[in-house]
């Protein structure tokens, strides 16, 4: 399955939001700090309403979501508009569900046989899920010789004090991480230090474009 996720960041924030109303304000603080898109995740009744006040007001973020689990998601988010999908896993219904929607879909892989399953499917570019447990810098390494056509998207564990090590590894596409919207700076509608989070990832990220 081809990817054109249609956005130039190499810095992927994963989104927990419980209240869709910051949804938009965080998404143009991110901006102002040069990451073009956001991954909201399903973890909270809200998020599809977030997915779409962003989709629907700051056309220039390119939002998608995360953890979706079950095929139907993939309609769900596509109606919310919602641009890309990342899930923790990967399955055959997965898989259907994502290519009946047409939507760009890293799924999750923690194991050389998950990734050659996916890789079956049709897919080049994963998520490495939870990255830390996987093994981290190391797992990337290892799989680096045996899977020279894949690329991956490592997710948890990933912090601003690791973030240039992973991105200078060259199967590592981008990275996702929480770090960029910390909970009690979201809590406090601290916009300003998210855009400051954000700039100095992009700065960061721009040593290995």
């Amino acid at each position: 399955m081809s990817i054109a996720l249609g956005f130039k960041t190499r810095i992927l924030p994963v989104i927990v939001i419980d209240d869709a109303e910051l949804a938009v304000p965080m998404a143009e603080a991110l901006l102002e700090g040069g990451i073009d898109a956001m991954e909201i995740t399903l973890r909270h009744a809200c998020a599809l309403d977030a997915i779409e006040r962003v989709a629907k007001s700051v056309p220039a973020m390119v939002v998608g979501a995360g953890t979706l689990t079950r095929p139907a998601d993939f309609g769900r988010v596509a109606s919310a508009g919602g641009r890309f999908a990342v899930s923790p896993g990967l399955t055959p219904g997965l898989d259907a569900a994502a290519r009946a929607v047409e939507m760009p879909f890293i799924p999750g892989v923690m194991t050389p046989s998950e990734a050659m399953f996916a890789r079956e499917l049709g897919y080049s570019l994963l998520k490495l899920f939870p990255a830390a447990q996987a093994g981290g810098l190391g797992m990337l390494k290892a799989l680096a010789s045996p899977f020279a056509d894949l690329r991956f998207c490592p997710t948890g564990g990933v912090s601003a004090e690791t973030l240039a090590e992973f991105l200078a590894l060259p199967n590592v596409a981008m990275v996702g991480g929480s770090w960029l919207t910390p909970t009690k700076v979201v809590a406090a509608r601290d916009w300003t230090s998210v855009a400051a989070l954000a700039r100095q990832a992009t700065t960061i990220a721009a040593s290995f474009s």
